[in-house]
């Protein structure tokens, strides 16, 4: 029986590899190792869309297309902020970008890539009554991001350490919201139509929603005083322990050390180093709490922990930080459209009939 599909292979990807044993994240042949920090996002998009748009261009040229779809998109969904704005800050994105043209050629994947990253700082700043602020076509992709949430132009450390974050969760194998997208684009639809699709599963919490209450959690065990009492009560109440366990990873999963060492470099930023000196001896008890309670499972640090204090300190609100996921996530998720809609046949699984037969007449 394949309840979640468990172990059931839906897909042949060249996009990337989750090794869940090993603790191993490879995309397109690199480890994240390699790519996290090293690589520019814009480089990272060209790897993940090489062989899927016949005019994708060199690096420097993709950059700045990401530059001008951001201008393009800006320009686009302007006169509609305000009412996006008055949806909470996730719908609103999703809603936004809805409006993007349901194409499958590179100027539409640009302008989805561009989405996210215009549409959460104009949002955010609405939201608290500022102006939205246009994109620079030249800017760096994560550097005109902040720029645009903050009004002034980022400085090196925050804007590099973004940019390693839309690195870090570009794609993570046949995960809940990149089969959603690949569900829909193996029926041909456009790529807005399944970047849409992946936006929803993105959004639940035991997917892209988890991060936000990281810092929930962490804020309640700073107020408690005791960490492992506070997280031994959360166990006993049936809670869950948000940052710890993956589906897939059954040792740490690698984009956690990834994303803590970025956190380290941002410690001489105001009160980063002291928060990320707490959140080490959270994860510390956290651990060893799950280690006692949970003897026969192996829940260890997962992406979401260090996530929420890489973006709470560049400066996103906790109720954004789905959509800056979002923002990262979804040139794999364009990535993987193309790969179906050129590779791949319809998804049309069977199910099995567990419920009530009517009754044989006579």
């Amino acid at each position: 029986m394949a309840n979640g599909l468990d172990d059931v292979v839906a897909a042949e990807t060249v996009l990337s590899d989750v090794d869940g044993l090993g603790g191993r994240l490879i995309i397109r042949g690199q480890s994240l190792q390699e790519l996290a920090g090293r690589w520019s996002y814009s480089q990272v998009v060209r790897l993940l869309l090489d062989g899927f748009f016949e005019d994708l261009q060199g690096d420097g040229q993709l950059a700045d297309a990401i530059g001008q779809a951001r201008v393009e998109v800006f320009e686009q969904i302007e006169p509609v902020l305000p009412y996006l704005a008055s949806l909470d800050i996730y719908s609103g994105m999703r809603a936004g970008v809805a409006l993007m043209p349901d194409g499958d050629g590179l100027i539409d994947a640009l302008r989805l890539i561009a989405a996210p990253a215009v549409l959460t700082p104009a949002l955010l700043r609405l939201r608290r009554g500022e102006s939205s602020i246009a994109p620079e076509v030249k800017a760096d992709h994560a550097a005109d991001m902040l720029r645009m949430l903050t009004g002034i132009p980022a400085s090196p450390t925050p804007a590099r350490a973004l940019d390693a974050y839309l690195v870090t969760v570009c794609d993570h194998g046949l995960n809940a919201s990149t089969f959603a997208t690949r569900v829909v684009a193996s029926t041909q639809a456009g790529l807005t139509s399944s970047v849409l699709a992946g936006l929803g599963a993105l959004k639940g919490p035991l997917h892209g929603g988890a991060p936000g209450p990281v810092i929930e959690m962490l804020d309640a065990i700073e107020a408690s005083g005791d960490a492992a009492g506070w997280l031994r009560a959360e166990i006993a109440r049936g809670g869950r322990i948000m940052g710890f366990g993956h589906r897939i990873y059954r040792v740490r999963d690698p984009r956690a050390d990834v994303l803590k060492a970025v956190v380290r470099q941002l410690g001489s930023e105001d009160g980063v180093g002291r928060r990320l000196a707490f959140a080490e001896k959270v994860e510390q008890a956290a651990l060893e709490v799950l280690r006692v309670a949970k003897p026969s499972r192996s829940l260890q640090t997962n992406v979401e922990f260090y996530t929420a204090l890489l973006l709470e300190a560049a400066g996103f609100p906790k109720e954004a930080f789905t959509n800056v996921f979002a923002a990262g996530r979804v040139a794999g998720w364009i990535a993987h459209a193309r790969e179906q809609q050129t590779t791949g046949r319809l998804i049309r699984p069977q199910s099995r009939y567990i419920g009530p037969m009517p009754e044989l007449v006579a």
